[in-house]
């Protein structure tokens, strides 16, 4: 029976009233897909549906399908690579960075540790994934070179790579991209050590400046939230709009000379930060 005067529902109202359905859609399947991806359904780095069988099996549109995977990859929990599909993210939590406590010998050198990276890895079961490091001395961005003391033509030992985690410490092809780290020391400090090596021994290049008589006693971090770069999203595998943490670190000696200063690009979905201080007495 129908409603005098109700006037008759048009085209482009229906569709309208179904696009306002849609994001009901996009939670609840993206919350039942997220369950799965918690429970072990999914397991880190495992394929999900692609978009024509995820549409299928729920009789959504194509663009609902991309929504649903959307709101998983801003939840970290997928990365989705143009022409292969939809995957778990290999790692499913956050990797804690101590900003207090990392630095101290003996926790960057726990268990022969490279440095205060791999000793984190290893507190979270994870194996560091050795990569190829470019060593190189070259002229650092202006405010990298104010920050060191040089002439901005002046050149700087630059140590650039894209550091990597996993699981399996057997297999060297395992392992997902964790943050890009570029790290700058003045050629006068370092030039010539085991800093211009590939493998700067037990406690990385924090150790080797202590050797050289220029132990680092202060730290100061500055952290940014952006967007990445083209060349940044590719190399870290997410999509361009992940937002990422630039955290710079400055490391001075005791006289206050900085002789390192960090850039280190780090997805926000898997990076968080700790610090400790100790307040004086009231």
């Amino acid at each position: 029976m129908s409603c005098l005067g109700a006037r008759p529902t048009s085209r482009a109202e229906g569709t309208e009233a179904v696009a306002r359905k849609e994001p009901g859609k996009v939670e609840r399947i993206a919350a039942d897909l997220r369950a799965k991806i918690e429970s072990g359904h999914y397991p880190p780095g495992a394929k999900l549906p692609s978009s024509a069988e995820l549409q299928a099996a729920e009789g959504i549109a194509f663009q609902t399908t991309r929504e649903v995977y959307r709101v998983l990859e801003r939840d970290g929990l997928v990365v989705t690579h143009m022409g292969k599909g939809s995957f778990v993210t290999p790692f499913l939590g956050k990797i804690t960075r101590d900003g207090t406590g990392r630095y101290q010998p003996a926790a960057r050198e726990a268990g022969g540790a490279r440095g205060a990276f791999e000793a984190e890895l290893n507190r979270l079961g994870l194996v560091y994934k050795p990569t190829p490091t470019d060593v190189s001395r070259e002229r650092p961005p202006r405010e990298v070179a104010a920050a060191l003391g040089l002439h901005h033509s002046a050149k700087a030992i630059s140590r650039r790579r894209v550091m990597r985690a996993g699981r399996d410490e057997a297999d060297q092809a395992e392992g997902f991209p964790v943050q890009i780290a570029t790290s700058w020391f003045p050629i006068d400090v370092a030039g010539g050590s085991r800093i211009e090596d590939q493998d700067t021994g037990p406690g990385g290049s924090k150790s080797r400046l202590a050797e050289l008589g220029h132990a680092q006693r202060r730290v100061r971090e500055t952290i940014e939230v952006r967007f990445p770069s083209a060349v940044e999203a590719e190399a870290l595998g997410i999509p361009e709009d992940r937002q990422v943490y630039e955290l710079t670190h400055h490391a001075s000696t005791e006289e206050g000379r900085v002789v390192e200063v960090a850039v280190h690009v780090m997805p926000a979905s898997i990076w968080r930060f700790s610090y400790t201080w100790e307040l004086d007495a009231d």
